[in-house]
């Protein structure tokens, strides 16, 4: 689907919700797409990408930012506290904060470097083993350790298991953001980023309905 049309499903979205126009970042997620594809992108003039690895993320936009300004990249997958720094020195946002160790390390390395991308708290809102994030009741805690450490919280994030219904799980990451005082909710993906929307999402993850599908080699 061309980029101008999901620019046009996320205007229509927030006019639907009474958003104020524009209030909702796209984050274009390139991951394991090839680099024409993304270059298509930039050429259109989109310049907020997400990536889910710092190794990928590093050996991609260094190239791209030689070439083109402005360009806004965020971390939307599981950070390593061995990638911490290079994570930090990568990226503009983090999406993945999601456990003490890694709060404690990009505290650490903030202090060192002298800055930090902005951070969203990631929340595992159904509760699933087998994801990361931290759980629903132990949210509101976690964020004011991080708020102790002086990181930069900007907001919190969620992926909603795939066979529950996406609204409960955005509603719900919408009154932890709303009850710690956080502007920023990372929630929606190419299949119900309209929900997303309506539900106040600031900032949307979308690949495959602007590259199409990619699997990694």
């Amino acid at each position: 689907m061309p980029l101008s049309d999901i620019k046009t499903r996320i205007s229509a979205a927030e006019a639907a919700a009474g958003r104020i126009p524009g209030s909702t970042t796209l984050i274009a997620v390139s991951k394991v797409q090839p680099n024409e594809r993304v270059e298509d992108v930039l050429n259109q003039g989109h310049r907020c990408f997400g990536e889910n690895r710092v190794q990928e993320a590093a050996g991609k936009w260094p190239m791209f930012r030689e070439r083109f300004d402005g360009i806004d990249l965020h971390l939307i997958g599981p950070l390593q506290t061995n990638k911490a720094r290079q994570a930090m020195e990568l990226c503009n946002a983090i999406h993945s904060l999601d456990r003490p160790k890694l709060a404690k390390t990009l505290a650490r390395l903030a202090q060192e470097i002298g800055h930090c991308p902005d951070l969203f708290v990631q929340v595992n809102t159904g509760e699933e083993e087998q994801k990361a994030g931290i759980l629903p009741a132990d949210a509101d805690g976690f964020i004011a350790d991080c708020r102790a450490l002086d990181l930069p919280v900007r907001g919190v994030m969620c992926i909603p298991p795939v066979d529950e219904e996406p609204a409960l799980h955005f509603a719900l990451l919408a009154k932890i953001a709303a009850r710690n005082g956080l502007e920023g909710l990372s929630m929606g993906m190419s299949a119900d980023f309209e929900t997303a929307i309506a539900l106040g999402a600031t900032h949307i993850r979308v690949g495959s309905a602007i590259f199409g599908e990619r699997t990694p080699d």
